[in-house]
């Protein structure tokens, strides 16, 4: 991130971030948030009136570009908001809390609320469409990370917590915290989130090996042979997320994330 987008004015103006967020919400147009309508919608005018103030004529009532979205009634500046919006998007390592709070000069608990609300709009619904498809690739894999509680640090990793992933070639990743790493821990998840027609990529673990009745194909490389890539085959998709995915916890995160 150059130091260049941090100095945009949409994240030190609050009129150039609420054009910005026009820009984005009303592509075609400013729309009443509450009825719907594109048409006769006029900007309210005049000394009282707060820029951006928009009157529909449709439901005869006053809405701005915030209406039903997380920045609304918010008294934190919108400039604000979407530099916190454009850091956490940006940031490949992730965003804590605690950095927000020292870029944007907000207190801790302010960040820590904000992040919790452009979260939860970033969040795609319960109900997600399977990974994969006709003509896609999804890799499969799992790592382990952190420490379970009230289990000893040990040789191997029975005191740590298992992590399942799958990953889309060119598309979404999803991640499980799994109690094991079992064909019967890992079989169920994979098979309500993949879907049957997909090219499937694992190494050579044992809990994988029927995956070829379930999948239209199923690729593995056998890294403990020093094999990472063969053909169409490996599973370097899914390594390069865990790679971010461990820096992040380790480097940003720290003990303030738990096992779910």
């Amino acid at each position: 991130m150059s130091a260049a987008d941090l100095q945009a004015p949409a994240f030190t103006d609050d009129n150039v971030a609420r054009e910005a967020m026009e820009a984005v919400m009303w592509p075609h147009g400013p729309c009443c948030p509450r009825c719907g309508s594109l048409e006769r919608i006029g900007k309210v005018s005049g000394k009282s009136a707060r820029p951006g103030l928009y009157y529909c004529g449709e439901c005869k009532r006053q809405f701005t570009v915030t209406v039903g979205t997380i920045f609304e009634r918010s008294k934190v500046r919108l400039s604000k908001w979407w530099l916190a919006v454009h850091l956490m998007a940006a940031s490949k390592k992730g965003m804590s809390a605690h950095q927000l709070h020292r870029m944007l000069g907000v207190t801790y608990q302010t960040a820590w609320f904000m992040e919790y609300r452009i979260r939860e709009a970033m969040r795609s619904g319960d109900l997600l469409p399977p990974l994969g498809g006709e003509g896609k690739t999804v890799e499969i894999d799992e790592t382990f990370i952190g420490q379970k509680r009230d289990v000893p640090k040990r040789r191997g990793y029975a005191h740590k917590h298992a992590v399942l992933t799958l990953v889309e070639r060119g598309g979404k990743a999803r991640s499980f915290h799994v109690d094991g790493t079992s064909a019967v821990d890992l079989l169920p998840i994979i098979k309500a989130n993949v879907a049957a027609e997909t090219h499937v990529m694992t190494d050579e673990a044992g809990q994988y090996t029927n995956l070829r009745k379930h999948f239209l194909t199923h690729g593995a490389v056998h890294h403990s042979a020093g094999e990472y890539v063969r053909g169409k085959a490996h599973t370097n998709t899914a390594e390069g997320f865990y790679s971010v995915f461990k820096r992040g916890m380790k480097g940003v995160y720290l003990r303030n994330c738990s096992p779910r």
